[in-house]
């Protein structure tokens, strides 16, 4: 779109089909770190000196749902360098900043394209931006817009003013199982090399080595594993608001403990006590170390809090991972029926 401060590049708010590939890919955990589009100003439907400038970050499944939710809406976008990264997380580490509000809107030579001075910022970015200071930088006034990109059509008919619904964070069981993909292959990054491991270990016995060991522990140990994984990353998110206690490694290790029971209730043969206790100690582990992971995916906490839930958290479960570990071993070579 030619401009009297040069072209500005028109953005559609339809998304195609290498929009929704790669969304679903970043969903999966590929190509997160490189998913992002180019700072600067985008111009949506036909804007003029009279449309509205909303500011956003340009990580690019951000970028993405903002303009599909601007459907029919002639508007700027204001794209900030955001390394690739979400406005809420960007904020809270300052690159969705005053300062860079100010670079960007300076770069545009946006006084020169708008008769009016103002700035719609998506609410979440209030913890990484002054209003003061951009409106001192380049004499633009922020304005706060709601927490949702379906809003904000509600927000501009009503002359920028959110409803309470509009100001407040949710975090749905859709929500949250829309992020265990990624909790899941990132761990599985992590920990593909675990199973096989604890498998082949589990032939180890009286006998030096056992075939027969091998089938009969190490599937429950490889079975641990999984159902551990699984309980940390998919049904502690999914049972979020009902598993007690505030702190996500309780929540985990309470989910973990259930998944374990469940483990030895199921399991086709019975198992000792001994290797029974370390498996559900694996599984608690597991799940209470995921579970916390989540922490800095949920809107519970805040980055400080999750500090100090690792700083408490990761000593025991290291404590727990190490004597799971000890008894499977040593219940090899306990006469007991495994």
């Amino acid at each position: 779109m030619a401009t009297t401060s040069g072209p500005i590049p028109r953005i559609k708010t339809e998304l195609d089909k290498r929009d929704r590939i790669g969304s679903l890919l970043v969903r999966l955990g590929a190509n997160r770190n490189n998913y992002k589009v180019s700072p600067g100003l985008y111009a949506l439907g036909r804007p003029d000196s009279e449309s509205v400038v909303l500011v956003t970050a340009n990580y690019k499944l951000t970028f993405d749902t903002l303009r599909k939710a601007l459907n029919g809406l002639n508007a700027w976008l204001l794209v900030l360098d955001t390394r690739g990264v979400n406005v809420w997380c960007a904020a809270g580490k300052k690159n969705f900043s005053s300062e860079e509000v100010i670079l960007q809107v300076k770069n545009a030579h946006l006084d020169q394209l708008v008769s009016h001075r103002k700035l719609i910022l998506p609410q979440l970015s209030a913890t990484g931006v002054s209003a003061l200071k951009v409106k001192k930088g380049c004499g633009f006034e922020v304005v706060w817009g709601p927490i949702q990109a379906g809003d904000i059509k509600s927000f501009l008919a009503a002359g920028f003013q959110a409803g309470k619904a509009m100001r407040q964070v949710t975090f749905t069981l859709s929500e949250r199982l829309v992020l265990t993909p990624v909790e899941i292959s990132q761990t599985l990054k992590s920990l593909l090399w675990l199973i096989p491991l604890m498998f082949l270990l589990s032939g180890i016995g009286p006998d030096i080595f056992s075939l027969a060991n091998l089938w009969q522990r190490g599937v429950p140990v490889s079975l641990a594993v999984v159902l551990g994984v699984l309980s940390g990353t998919v049904l502690t998110p999914a049972l979020l608001p009902w598993i007690p206690f505030r702190a996500f490694s309780v929540k985990g290790a309470l989910a973990g403990l259930l998944v374990g029971l469940g483990l030895m209730l199921f399991s086709l043969k019975t198992i000792a006590f001994l290797p029974a206790l370390a498996l559900i100690l694996l599984t608690v582990t597991l799940s209470s170390y995921l579970a916390m992971n989540f922490t800095g995916c949920t809107p519970f906490t805040s980055p400080s809090g999750v500090e100090k839930e690792m700083r408490q958290a990761i000593p025991l479960q290291s404590v727990a991972a190490c004597l799971g570990l000890i008894l499977w071993f040593i219940s090899a070579f306990v006469r007991t029926p495994v």
